[in-house]
């Protein structure tokens, strides 16, 4: 959400050279400047232990972290210890810039069966590891009480909704209820005039979303109709954008707003922080991801509330992405990086992280600290999200192969075309699909 850069320096130097030597300084990067507080406590517990180490943190927002890491990567500047992303860490081990820690795994016997199922594999190729889980997010409804309250609309019937492409199931029905034109008829009205929409039902597409993965905005429906990104499900080698079951998901999604004016047209939805019309009362209610609670909540003038995904035809399906640190393999402090990225997966530090309820921790105490956390400082109920990642056969893992970052510049105009209605699902995804292929047979 935040954009601003800034650098914030833990200074322990002084402690550290009571033992008669200048501290080891390890220059840590990530992108949320709100879990700063978090990592900032789980540092000074790490420099108890370790008081020859200093961690200099390193903030920039989510527009800016990327292209400043891939920048620093190659010129030979990067921090030695940096927050990963299942997207971006294929590309970086391809390229040799991130250390294969599964040597330091095994030599320091370190357990990775302590986190949430899978999320430890998932940083795992051609046996090699590059990261240890320290968080993980589901996605989930998040919606304006008041509007489902006026509307007629139970917490119950939120938490049973279905969905299918062809007629969008009761969801859709739910969000035609929420949507209200300027005299007050809802989305299910004969007299209903999407042209003067004074309340939208549901946000859908906007910018973050019209991406390869569809991370957090159609992926969970497009896959609940048992389609897959590609034919493994992490690593493989070819795509199936042009299924019939994503194209009539995609359509359906974007005709939310270009035949239903249910949601706000794309052009008008803010590139960044879109979830500003959901907290301003603008539209009803958006699917999320768990990172988002604390902002919701706080930014919100109404009750904020949370229902699981509706049920596909495949049954209820959330991503769960989980985030990780990586080690510069250009660092010259490599020994105190890995003690630093091992301590930060530790269940003592995600417990800690915890405690603050902004994230959920890989650790599943950590994560049900968070819960707890968040249920009493908030006041809102989380825990449909980690319902989700708890239940066996609903979460599915981040969209994870080779070439990602060519295939997102090849979906990216695709799906914005059918999103602003210049393009349909079948005419857009058919071809981008194609050119997606052809990079995998290079």
């Amino acid at each position: 959400m935040k954009s601003t850069c800034f650098v914030l320096f833990l200074s322990l130097a002084a402690s550290a050279g009571a033992f008669g030597a200048d501290p080891t300084v390890l220059r840590y990067a990530l992108w949320d400047a709100s879990q700063i507080p978090q990592y900032q406590a789980v540092a000074d517990a790490f420099h108890r232990a370790h008081p020859d180490i200093v961690i200099k943190f390193e903030q920039d927002g989510w527009p800016n972290y990327w292209p400043k890491l891939q920048t620093e990567l190659v010129a030979g500047t990067a921090p030695d210890v940096f927050t990963d992303h299942l997207f971006y860490y294929p590309v970086f081990s391809a390229n040799n810039q991130i250390v294969d820690i599964e040597p330091l795994v095994q030599r320091d016997h370190v357990p990775t069966g302590i986190y949430f199922p899978t999320l430890a594999d998932l940083w795992t190729h051609n046996g090699k590891r590059y990261g240890l889980p320290k968080d993980w997010d589901t996605e989930a409804l998040m919606y304006n009480t008041e509007m489902l309250k006026k509307a007629g609309i139970s917490a119950r019937e939120m938490n049973n909704l279905t969905w299918n492409p062809e007629d969008g199931g009761t969801f859709q029905k739910v969000i035609a209820r929420l949507t209200l034109d300027g005299s007050g008829n809802n989305g299910l009205s004969p007299s209903f005039d999407k042209s003067s929409v004074s309340q939208y039902g549901f946000l859908a597409s906007y910018v973050e979303g019209a991406s390869a993965a569809g991370h957090p905005q159609w992926t969970s429906f497009a896959v609940s109709t048992g389609w897959w990104y590609t034919n493994a499900p992490v690593w493989g080698t070819h795509y199936n954008y042009d299924d019939q079951r994503l194209i009539k998901t995609i359509q359906w999604y974007a005709d939310l707003s270009l035949k239903n004016g249910f949601s706000p047209a794309f052009a008008d939805i803010p590139q960044t922080g879109p979830q500003s019309l959901l907290v301003s009362g603008k539209v009803a209610c958006m699917v999320d991801g768990d990172w988002m609670i604390k902002w919701d909540v706080q930014n919100a003038k109404f009750k904020v509330g949370i229902a699981p995904l509706p049920v596909g035809p495949a049954g209820r399906k959330s991503m769960i992405d989980g985030l990780a640190d990586s080690i510069w393999v250009g660092s010259k402090n490599q020994e105190a990086a890995w003690q630093w990225m091992k301590f930060m997966a530790t269940p003592a530090a995600q417990e800690t992280v915890g405690k603050y309820g902004v994230i959920y921790p890989a650790v599943p105490a950590g994560a049900q600290r968070s819960v707890d956390t968040q249920r009493e400082q908030l006041g809102v109920n989380p825990q449909p999200f980690l319902n989700e990642a708890k239940t066996p056969g609903v979460t599915y893992p981040f969209l994870i192969t080779e070439h990602g970052p060519q295939v997102d510049s090849i979906m990216r105009p695709a799906l914005q075309a059918v999103f602003t209605g210049q393009q349909t699902a079948q005419d857009a995804l058919v071809p981008a699909n194609d050119q997606v292929n052809a990079l995998f047979a290079q």
